[in-house]
């Protein structure tokens, strides 16, 4: 079995308020692990709760229900469920109709198991297939979209998921180079690619960016994190926590303008004596985004680039 380590995790409990009292009683509480990967942040969440407390976890990945299943055989406090996080909101429904949710948890993006899973297609540091997909039951494979796309479309959604400069040319070459053949291996593409990018980033793969940029795509993540927080929002009890573990800037540039948005009044109403029942701030900030200390960056590399963000959800008026 894969092991991950999971990053931010004492920050990540102390931002779903799991070490001290508060109006959702926490010990006893439901909580949500939106993306199990290992279940490492589920692990600590168990831990710090009581018997009567609950984790629904979700994963969209097969393997990692079944790493699930394995390492939480006997944990009756846990429920775990194979769909995309976007689908909290009916997830909830049907699993824990009448308790109230004391927080949720997001890790976003790609898991290291997957990363270093080679036959998953994910990484260009090993040559497999070119699939791409976290749940590879569902969708399109990379090897598919890319053997059928247009050049315009391959070269937006490298410039804007990838941030790649060189999105044109990128896409160009992959065109010309699956009039050849199909492109059909992560070792294919990641030197269709090298060609393609004239300039190298230092320590960074040339290939680096394209692959990002078609990864996301293939599991529309940027919808997911949009259609989720959405979710989050409307399901969080009152003092509930939402805590968001991001790892580029498109996913926290997201998160940031959310939980920014939905913690300020309506900038059309915000001059008004008294904000109208329905349009007073849903968040509240809570702290500022946190980074991986010292420690754990010596211990975890991986840590370098995610930020934590928190938000509470408030009373409605």
């Amino acid at each position: 079995m894969f092991e991950h380590t999971p990053v931010l995790v004492d920050e990540a409990l102390r931002g779903l308020g799991l070490e001290g009292e508060d109006a959702c009683s926490p010990r006893d509480g439901l909580y949500v692990d939106a993306t199990f990967g290992r279940g490492g942040h589920t692990a600590r969440i168990l831990a710090a709760l009581g018997p009567e407390g609950r984790v629904l976890a979700i994963d969209r990945d097969p393997q990692a229900i079944a790493a699930a299943a394995v390492r939480f055989a006997d944990e009756p406090r846990l429920r775990v469920v194979h769909a995309p996080f976007g689908e909290l909101q009916s997830l909830l429904q049907t699993h824990y109709p009448q308790r109230a949710v004391c927080g949720i948890l997001f890790d976003l993006g790609v898991s290291s198991a997957q990363i270093d899973q080679h036959e998953r297609g994910f990484s260009f540091q090993g040559d497999g297939p070119l699939d791409m997909r976290m749940d590879p039951t569902r969708g399109l494979s990379a090897a598919q979209w890319l053997a059928t796309v247009s050049h315009d479309e391959l070269r937006d959604v490298i410039g804007r998921l990838g941030e790649e400069r060189f999105a044109g040319r990128v896409a160009s070459a992959i065109l010309m180079a699956r009039e050849q053949a199909p492109l059909q291996t992560t070792a294919q593409l990641a030197a269709v690619v090298a060609r393609a990018v004239r300039t190298r980033e230092p320590g960074k793969n040339p290939a680096t960016r394209s692959f990002q940029a078609i990864r996301m795509f293939i599991n529309d993540e940027l919808g997911e994190i949009e259609r989720a927080l959405a979710a989050a929002l409307k399901v969080l009890s009152p003092g509930g926590r939402l805590v968001v573990i991001s790892f580029h800037s498109l996913e926290d540039r997201l998160v940031k303008q959310f939980m920014r948005r939905e913690s300020q009044p309506d900038p059309a109403l915000a001059k008004l004596p008294m904000l109208p029942p329905g349009y007073e701030p849903r968040l509240a900030l809570v702290g500022r985004k946190l980074k991986a200390g010292d420690d754990e960056l010596r211990a975890n590399p991986r840590s370098r680039s995610a930020i934590l963000r928190v938000a509470e959800r408030l009373a409605a008026a």
